[in-house]
């Protein structure tokens, strides 16, 4: 993901999560720290091509990394992608630069009414090991909180 995708990752944000979408600001933080020698951060976006070249922005994905642990900050799949398998790439992408970031764990928070959401990270390893209470707003919506220990785990 680079400064000219925000347009666009941001009109998708807001169709997907439109009570608590990121504000542009937050994406501009991660960003900055996604490059460089130092990068902490990992986004990714998915474009459905075109002839032209680039095209539609329909999934976009971040991780952060800190120490030994890796934190899946966002997936998002756009609903006409929503079934092809997208949402697995972009965690697949996401949990081979956790290792490259050498994390022994990563976490992630993802709404208890998102039962599709769950199953996605099930597959992949992801155990259950708490909640977050409230923890998306405004809705108040509960966080369950997910971990996945890595060695040997990424697809």
């Amino acid at each position: 993901m680079r400064w000219w995708d925000l347009e666009p990752v941001l009109d998708l944000e807001q169709r997907l999560f439109p009570e608590d979408a990121w504000s542009p600001g937050m994406f501009w933080s991660e960003l900055a720290h996604a490059r460089g020698p130092r990068a902490t951060r990992r986004y990714v976006v998915a474009e459905l091509g075109t002839d032209s070249g680039a095209g539609e922005i329909v999934g976009y994905a971040g991780l952060a990394a800190a120490g030994d642990l890796g934190d899946v900050q966002t997936i998002a799949v756009a609903p006409t992608q929503q079934g092809t398998g997208l949402g697995s790439r972009l965690l697949t992408d996401l949990l081979q630069h956790a290792t490259a970031f050498e994390c022994d764990e990563v976490f992630l928070e993802v709404r208890v009414d998102n039962t599709r959401a769950q199953k996605l990270y099930e597959r992949f390893g992801f155990e259950p090991v708490g909640f977050r209470r409230g923890y998306y707003k405004p809705g108040n919506v509960d966080a369950l909180v997910m971990r996945l220990h890595l060695q040997g785990n990424v697809h």
